[in-house]
């Protein structure tokens, strides 16, 4: 697994990394214990070393379970997890007082004793500005100083919001939604890029989309049912439209997750595993880049029929 720099915190990261919020979530029909703990044991033996997560992942389970599959691997992983919405019963709660208790029960939760990334879980805006939310960032440089983690962020979604944390907090790493449907956050990795900013790409397969799985006929059960049929029939026919693009022998997945790479700025992308197989499935595609050409076609794709009519997500 070639590995990329987590941008200016010296920290060296797989590039196809693991998304820990479908393992045994229940919601989504996810592994057993058993089955997930097997899932994290194959992704590290195959190279991936970046694990994400948070503690309302899989009603509060995730953090558990990866505890559990992590005894005796901890310094092969460098663990993500996240601040704000961990009240599983009620509303989301950012204030700095409790940056600590949360923290503190995610390490007791993964049998560890520090984080290497602890990011602000989609906050609000004016949470993202730094001048407006001084004693939350300050709360954060202090833990780092004290080496209970070893870098901090947000997790977010718009190109905008990127800018602000940048300019206004110490943030050394966020997370970013951005795949081949969803570009509009692209327009801030160069400058990310200029200020050592790491950046890991959330959603990189848009929800399942990406994935090959899903097409104009699908219909969902779960918290897919947000999606209104035209919505369907509409992803259904842009996900032809990428097929187009797809060299002989490769799934539509890899085509995805690459896309993602090849933005030198994006340290690593962490799609989403139900099962031992997707985990691996996506792992392969950091054994490979993405031609130059197919890259500005899905890039003229997201321009010329997504851009000005962005996709609700």
């Amino acid at each position: 697994m070639k590995k990329r720099m987590l941008g200016n915190t010296g920290i060296s990261v797989s590039e196809i990394g693991l998304g820990a919020w479908q393992i045994i979530n229940p919601d989504l029909n996810g592994a057993d214990r058993a089955d997930a703990i097997r899932l994290v044991h194959a992704a590290l033996d195959a190279g991936c070393n970046f694990i994400d997560t948070a503690p309302n992942y899989a009603r509060g389970m995730s953090e558990d379970v990866l505890g559990e599959a992590l005894k005796g691997r901890r310094q092969d992983v460098v663990l993500c997890t996240k601040f704000g919405h961990h009240n599983l019963q009620g509303a989301p709660d950012f204030r700095p007082e409790v940056v600590r208790g949360v923290l503190a029960e995610s390490c007791r939760r993964m049998k560890t004793d520090y984080i290497d990334l602890l990011l602000v879980h989609s906050p609000p805006r004016e949470l993202m500005d730094g001048r407006k939310a001084e004693t939350l960032y300050a709360e954060l440089e202090a833990l780092k100083n004290e080496g209970t983690i070893r870098a901090y962020g947000v997790s977010l979604d718009w190109k905008e919001e990127l800018e602000t944390v940048m300019r206004s907090t110490g943030s050394q790493a966020c997370e970013v939604m951005y795949n081949a449907f969803y570009q509009e956050s692209e327009g801030a990795f160069t400058e990310a890029g200029e200020r050592g900013v790491g950046l890991v790409v959330k959603v990189p397969l848009d929800s399942g989309w990406l994935s090959g799985r899903y097409g104009r006929n699908s219909r969902f059960e779960d918290i897919r049912t947000r999606w209104s049929p035209e919505i369907v029939e509409r992803r259904g026919r842009l996900v032809e439209r990428l097929m187009e693009f797809l060299p002989e022998g490769m799934s539509l997945s890899r085509l995805a997750l690459q896309f993602c790479l090849a933005r030198q700025e994006v340290s690593s992308v962490i799609p989403g595993a139900k099962s031992t197989a997707q985990a691996l499935e996506n792992i392969g595609a950091a054994n490979g880049t993405l031609r130059p050409e197919i890259v500005e076609e899905i890039r003229n794709l997201w321009n010329t029929e997504i851009a000005n009519s962005p996709l609700p997500w």
